[in-house]
């Protein structure tokens, strides 16, 4: 992927010398198996207790957030940051494009940190991965996830991480369309089981949109190379319910899938590549994922 030279997002907070924040409690919210399978499959992956998956799964509530210093932009020779950043500028391009007629297209902040640190949606912590916050409109991501995500999931390559990057900007567009405020309102009123069955269709358009994302950048930068978007597949599959859930403990629960299976994520994101087209990610009309 030749992103080098190209324009780098201003949009980007490096909070990485600042502290993790203060702890958290699970505020009273209750808590079912697909969150705590989760908890545990992330828990196997970054070792790390799985409790503190749990605490941001949950709402993040409890004990007050340190207050931390104040974010600035990364450093100028930080080629990881540098690489994020011109992700993330080239989203701004294709989204603020497409969404030019359906009210314009705000794009998100992306927040680099180490470890934890306080959103809008509760204590962010690196054991979750990279993750997006509706209630802010941030996303967050300690780039140390791009070796676990190399080294411990088995999928290497820069268009594997500009996928993971394109995907949670894919949930910001889906919070921009009021997709994900309806999602939530579904998933207050129906059992777990239909939770996570919504959740799945949120993940997979997500997926289908960082298509739909690399499928536009292509078109005007003509920056991947033969087997990038091999890359970004491979990074799909190897994070699919099933594929986590049968290294982690050897069985998949179907379930409590909350993402999607490897094929729907690679399906869903092939989708979106190939087409282009936003019209082709309605994950919520199909009636086969």
């Amino acid at each position: 992927m030749r992103w080098e030279g190209n324009r780098e997002s201003s949009n980007v907070e490096d909070r990485r010398d600042a502290g993790g924040g203060g702890g958290f409690g699970f505020g009273g919210r209750s808590i079912g198996i697909g969150t705590i399978v989760i908890a545990l499959i992330g828990g196997w992956i970054f070792g790390i207790n799985p409790l503190t998956i749990l605490g941001l799964l949950s709402g993040g509530g409890g004990a007050p957030v340190t207050q931390q210093a104040p974010a600035h932009a990364p450093p100028a020779n930080d080629k990881a940051a540098a690489f994020v950043s011109t992700v993330l500028a080239s989203t701004e391009d294709v989204w603020g494009g497409l969404l030019q007629n359906q009210g314009g297209y705000k794009p998100p902040r992306l927040v680099l940190f180490r470890g934890a640190t306080p959103t809008a949606c509760g204590q962010g912590q690196s054991a979750m991965g990279p993750f997006y916050c509706p209630n802010d409109q941030k996303v967050y991501i300690d780039l140390d996830f791009f070796d676990t995500l190399s080294r411990k999931l088995g999928a290497p390559g820069d268009f594997a991480q500009a996928y993971v990057v394109a995907h949670e900007v894919g949930h910001h567009v889906q919070t921009l369309l009021g997709i994900t405020g309806k999602a939530d309102a579904l998933r207050a009123r129906g059992s777990e089981a239909q939770g996570n069955a919504i959740s799945v269709r949120i993940e997979l358009q997500a997926d289908c949109l960082a298509g739909v994302w690399g499928y536009h950048a292509q078109q005007s930068k003509h920056w991947l190379d033969p087997g990038d978007t091999e890359e970004a597949l491979n990074a799909a599959s190897q994070i699919g319910d099933d594929t986590l859930q049968r290294k982690s403990r050897g069985t998949v629960v179907p379930e409590s899938f909350t993402h999607g299976t490897s094929a729907q994520r690679v399906s869903w994101f092939r989708r979106g590549f190939e087409s282009g087209r936003m019209d082709q990610c309605d994950t919520f009309k199909a009636q086969q994922l």
